[in-house]
């Protein structure tokens, strides 16, 4: 059987999975590179070069095993970290989505207002004599009818048109009407300001009918300014991705784009008082959630390990039953237990014959989540302290028990330690687990109560990646560079911890 992974028959196997890899891939970089995103193309195309280079060549047999890990760690680790790390030095929130130049066009586009009487006129789309997109207006109000093209209006004779029955001109010398197909199929033509007088011009708002308007925001690409043409008010870049009027800063147009504010979103965090202060609460919320969630978990886990750590009847019955909400999706039994909360319905309520408004409470909203964290949680704890509990050396219990140590002494200076020293990683993994634990939140309360009438953000069970969600996605606002800025914040705030915590108990020590 190895013999075919060898020779001949496995070169050709390799090339045929690198030519499918390479011409998908430049599938990829092509349709990147087309779509304006040239990080990811460049990303693509270095893919390329290096999966063609490794296997096509004896530079490295170890890169061989590397190049696929370090191409998807760097695409799915470092990109979106770096991405995050950038937008948060970003304005980048409603209203300032798009780029510079995409929000000078649509300015522009929404610059226009009608004239005062908010004319309209009956028009059939088509070409003139010379081939050039026009329009065949009638004015029915003054008996007048005219032919405009994007840049001259021409009155016509009513003698030499072809009037149907309503009054509404239908062919004229020189002009070929469009078909209907040709309207609806092509956008282009609805886009066109055909030529009128003193400064109007006609758009095509609906088959048949054009109404009036006139451009009344201007831009000067020299100054980089807009100018209200009609009042002749500057509006000026200021600087944070919008035009601001002269001497008004809070008049801006819309929409903006996304302009760099530097640590402006950092800096928000610390002096603006409406982020601050949920921001604070929802952080101390966050550290009491994840420490109760490992305690609770880790205590009730041991005990039970210690528990059916004896021998007993059934004792491998009772291990089956324990791993059950470990075996389940948490999505299942999160979206179960949120079902067995609920006040009128709920069968926790009528099991304790009361009527408690669990998710109407911030103090039962909470004892909720560490509740159903300690079931999803328990199970993990029971399994690794079983594991741990069989590693410790008997030699040291028994060493211990001859030396007169009771039970509990036992536990509190031999085995709590040395579990603890074994499980210090784990411990702190699961803290890190649970200080951005979504899901729960998400699916259990949804981060509340919150009192959404006041405008508040934060709920009362909101840890800090649900608060950071619901400020990117929550609300009517939606502000992807403050959200990234607390990502990038929770990032630090993990990893310090994690690190603090490896540190204190010696782990990167022990395995060093």
């Amino acid at each position: 059987m190895s013999s075919i992974f060898r020779g001949k028959f496995a070169f050709a196997l390799k090339i045929i999975i690198l030519a499918g890899i390479t011409a998908i891939l430049s599938l990829l970089t092509q349709s990147a590179f087309a779509s304006g995103e040239t990080a990811i193309g460049a990303f693509l195309l270095f893919s390329i070069v290096a999966l063609n280079f490794t296997y096509l060549t004896t530079f490295s047999i170890p890169l061989k095993f590397f190049v696929p890990g370090i191409l998807f760690f760097v695409a799915f680790v470092i990109a979106p970290i770096v991405f995050t790390v950038i937008m948060s030095t970003f304005n980048y929130q409603t209203g300032n989505y798009i780029s510079k130049s995409a929000a000078i066009e649509q300015v522009l586009i929404l610059g226009v207002e009608p004239d005062a009487n908010q004319t309209t006129f009956d028009l059939v789309s088509g070409k003139d004599a010379e081939g050039n997109d026009a329009i065949l207006v009638s004015d029915i109000a003054n008996t007048r009818f005219f032919l405009s093209t994007k840049d001259k209006q021409t009155a016509l004779d009513p003698a030499q048109l072809t009037i149907n029955e309503y009054g509404v001109a239908v062919t004229a010398p020189g002009f070929t009407e469009l078909s209907a197909d040709v309207l609806a199929s092509d956008t282009a033509y609805s886009e066109i300001r055909y030529a009128y007088e003193n400064g109007y011009y006609i758009k095509i708002e609906g088959q048949g009918v054009g109404a009036v308007f006139r451009q009344k925001i201007a831009y000067d690409a020299k100054s980089d300014t807009m100018k209200d043409i009609q009042s002749g008010q500057i509006y000026v870049d200021n600087k944070r991705g919008n035009f601001a009027l002269e001497g008004s800063p809070e008049t801006v147009l819309t929409p903006g784009w996304r302009a760099p504010v530097w640590f402006e979103n950092y800096t928000k965090l610390v002096t603006d008082s409406r982020v601050r202060t949920p921001l604070i609460k929802v952080f101390i919320w966050t550290v009491i959630f994840a420490s109760l969630t490992v305690l609770s978990t880790f205590a009730f886990g041991l005990l039970l390990a210690i528990a059916l750590n004896r021998k007993m009847r059934g004792r491998r019955i009772y291990r089956s039953i324990l791993i059950l909400p470990y075996a389940m999706p948490s999505v299942m039994s999160i979206l179960i237990w949120a079902g067995m909360f609920d006040s009128q319905f709920g069968a926790i309520n009528n099991i304790l014959n009361t009527n408690i408004a669990w998710f109407s409470s911030a103090t039962f909203a909470r004892a909720a989540v560490l509740l159903v964290n300690l079931w999803l949680g328990f199970p993990y704890f029971y399994l690794i302290c079983s594991g741990s509990l069989q590693a410790i050396p008997s030699e040291l219990l028994e060493a211990a028990a001859i030396d007169g140590a009771n039970p509990r002494q036992v536990f509190r200076r031999i085995t709590l330690p040395l579990l603890l020293q074994i499980l210090s990683p784990l411990l702190i993994a699961s803290f890190a687990f649970n200080f951005n634990n979504f899901n729960l939140i998400y699916l259990l309360t949804g981060g509340g109560p919150r009192n959404t009438l006041d405008g508040e953000i934060a709920g009362a069970t909101d840890i800090l990646i649900s608060y950071t969600y619901q400020i990117a996605f929550g609300r009517n606002i939606l502000d992807f560079g403050l959200a990234s800025a607390i990502s990038v914040l929770i990032f630090f705030l993990v990893a310090s911890i994690s690190f603090y915590g490896l540190r204190k108990s010696k782990v990167m020590e022990t395995f060093g």
